[in-house]
């Protein structure tokens, strides 16, 4: 997700009304009302409406990844694969997923995603309590999600809990293949990093480079 802010200017505090570094109390109709004229989108949790702020050049990198295979892998099936800018409904509490799957046909006029099975968020320094501890609960608890995939940018760290393994934790790494058993998908960990600018990620993709240069040289030293 990106960062939720919880002190922004004064000129965007005043328009969706913050007036404190804890949000501002609001009805969940109140805020579903303002968020449709809001300038910034803003995650509502416990009858508090927050600010998010944009994200790193990596955080999108992956997330328009994992929204790319899994739009490629869902054409023509029932479900549907949707960006940040959809809401999911939890509760009483609105979050704005990194990328999500949604098998419930949901309405073209609504402003939100009620029927989930998969919830990804790509994780960050300011983020990661947010994701791991105040969302996760609240996830876990929509009756339709069976995934939630949670992915470090840093370095090349993929988890997953899973419904069907009771909610413990998978983790994956570089050479790792993961599965996204609701929708019947495997996708491996470089085409989840695609492009992805880490230390991790370059290292290894400088070790392929060798080893394929390696391979040319023996392979032209045999042929002559």
């Amino acid at each position: 997700m990106s960062a939720i802010i919880k002190t922004g200017l004064p000129e965007d505090d005043m328009a969706f009304g913050f007036k404190n570094d804890t949000g501002i109390a609001m009805s969940e109709e109140e805020y579903l009302e303002r968020e449709l004229g809001a300038d910034i989108k803003h995650e509502y949790i416990d009858g508090h409406a927050f600010a998010m702020s944009g994200a790193s050049n990596n955080h999108s990198r992956i997330a328009a990844n994992m929204l790319g295979e899994f739009r490629n892998h869902l054409k023509g099936k029932p479900c549907e694969a949707f960006t940040a800018d959809t809401k999911v409904k939890a509760g009483r509490d609105y979050f704005y997923p990194d990328v999500i799957v949604d098998c419930g046909n949901p309405s073209g006029s609504d402003y939100f995603a009620s029927s989930p099975v998969i919830i990804v968020e790509v994780l960050s320094t300011s983020t990661r309590k947010v994701d791991t501890s105040t969302k996760l609960p609240k996830y876990l608890n929509i009756p339709t999600l069976k995934e939630y995939v949670l992915i470090e940018q840093d370095v090349v760290s993929v988890e997953v809990l899973r419904k069907s393994n009771d909610w413990r934790t998978e983790y994956y790494s570089l050479g790792d293949m993961v599965l996204f058993e609701s929708i019947g998908l495997t996708l491996t960990a470089l085409e989840i990093y695609d492009r992805v600018d880490n230390r991790e990620i370059n290292e290894f993709r400088q070790e392929q480079l060798a080893l394929a240069a390696k391979l040319a040289e023996q392979q032209e030293t045999t042929g002559s």
